[in-house]
């Protein structure tokens, strides 16, 4: 009997997630006609014009040109906007915002804020994140205990609102984590945060326990930075191998060419950041179906990282450099074919909301020469396919999730300005901004 009652209490779970993943809005069962006067194919990477968008409950039930609307119906009029799916960040932190001026904020952070506080002010940022048009992100660490896949389920089931998150968990890395000069005595303060592995054991095991807590993704480090030590290719092998045996993709954040080539060697499935990388290593990337994240600074970021800092010397020949090396990596990586996916890994307090400064990560990419619409594809369509998704994310099509946001402007003329002139949010079928 009690395996009978453990068996129907199992069944209720899965059943109760499958409900809260597809939440129903408050006026399920009235459709509702969007009206986009410019619509962005995602799929294809190309403007449309004048499509109607059919929305019943929390999904898109009717997408074309030459849609019925009748008399009664209710219409949201678009008209005037460009209007495409919800955008998706690949890389946040939701539970971290690093002060600038302070030195190891992450120990701080771990010693003082403690789990409660931190999964409330991570609430409130991935409130700022939907907001700002960001319907979808993959929270990739600095997250304490599993309190991302607490903030996750919280958001499902409508006990705040966010985002849809697909989460990792603590980051499985080597010894000392990412913070520089922790003292060996000390190390156990990091244990939340970061999942230690010292051996192919252990790394076998750290998937395990990820999966059993529910994580959706499994990210290592490859490299430590700034740390110097890294996972060996036996330990990636191991934690890929066991990760793709219960159908989850493994991301490995990756600053320097043999941090990226050990990963991609060891069959990871995405790259975080991936500064420097030679044009070989880019190579196997697109060989093996690699995807990378680049995480890179906008101009506007930029000046107020040094404004914050008080920086006082020449900020131009500063900002050229950096800006110099990741157009390089990001035009290589588009010539090589490697599929790139969009991700802020906004974790600094910028003194705006971290979902505004999040979506910088957009004018970064365009200010190194992605094309306006690439980019939104990226953030769209090809970050929603990476996770499995592409048939419910990203895309405006039949069956989808209703995640759609439009904007004012010229998307391809004026791509800056009009990515920030944000008027309609709506996630799941659910209104979040509206500003018509």
């Amino acid at each position: 009997m009690a395996r009978q009652l453990k068996v129907v209490g199992i069944f209720i779970v899965f059943t109760l997630s499958a409900t809260l993943l597809t939440a129903q809005p408050k006026d399920a069962g009235n459709p509702t006609y969007i009206k986009a006067g410019k619509f962005f194919d995602s799929e294809n990477g190309k403007i449309l014009a004048n499509y109607t968008i059919k929305v019943e409950n929390n999904k898109i039930t009717e997408v074309g040109a030459g849609i019925s609307i009748p008399d009664s119906a209710k219409i949201i009029d678009l008209s005037d906007y460009t209007v495409m799916p919800g955008l998706i960040d690949g890389h946040t932190h939701l539970m971290s915002l690093e002060t600038i001026t302070k030195d190891q904020y992450i120990t701080d952070q771990i010693l003082f804020e403690g789990d409660a506080l931190r999964v409330l002010r991570g609430a409130k940022r991935a409130k700022s994140f939907l907001e700002n048009g960001i319907t979808t992100v993959r929270d990739l660490g600095d997250s304490g205990p599993f309190l991302d896949v607490a903030l996750r389920n919280a958001i499902n089931e409508g006990t705040t609102v966010g985002p849809r998150m697909f989460v990792s968990g603590p980051i499985i890395c080597s010894e000392g984590g990412q913070v520089v000069g922790l003292l060996k005595s000390k190390r156990g303060v990091i244990e939340n945060d970061y999942t230690i592995v010292r051996s192919v054991d252990d790394a076998i095991n750290a998937v395990r326990e990820h999966v059993n807590y529910g994580a959706d993704i499994i990210k290592i480090c490859a490299n430590n930075t700034p740390n110097n030590t890294s996972l060996t290719i036996d330990e990636m092998q191991a934690i890929v191998k066991m990760a793709h045996r219960y159908n989850k993709k493994v991301t490995a954040h990756a600053t320097d060419d043999l941090a990226v080539w050990e990963a991609v060697t060891a069959g990871v499935d995405a790259i975080e950041h991936g500064y420097q990388i030679a044009d070989s290593t880019l190579a196997l990337m697109a060989a093996k179906g690699v995807a990378l994240v680049p995480t890179d600074i906008s101009e506007p970021l930029f000046y107020k990282y040094m404004d914050i800092m008080k920086f006082e010397g020449d900020k131009e020949p500063v900002l050229e450099n950096y800006k110099k090396g990741m157009r390089d990596r990001l035009q290589r990586a588009i010539k090589a074919k490697v599929t790139i996916l969009t991700g802020s890994d906004n974790y600094i307090n910028f003194e705006m909301p971290q979902g505004e400064a999040a979506k910088n990560i957009l004018i970064a990419y365009e200010e190194e020469g992605m094309e306006p619409l690439d980019i939104l594809r990226s953030s769209t369509y090809l970050s929603a396919r990476f996770m499995n998704m592409a048939d419910k994310i990203g895309v405006l099509k039949k069956g989808a999730y209703a995640d759609i946001i439009a904007v004012k402007g010229d998307v391809e003329n004026d791509f800056s300005n009009t990515m920030f002139n944000l008027v309609f949010v709506m996630k799941n079928g659910e209104i979040y901004v509206e500003k018509q």
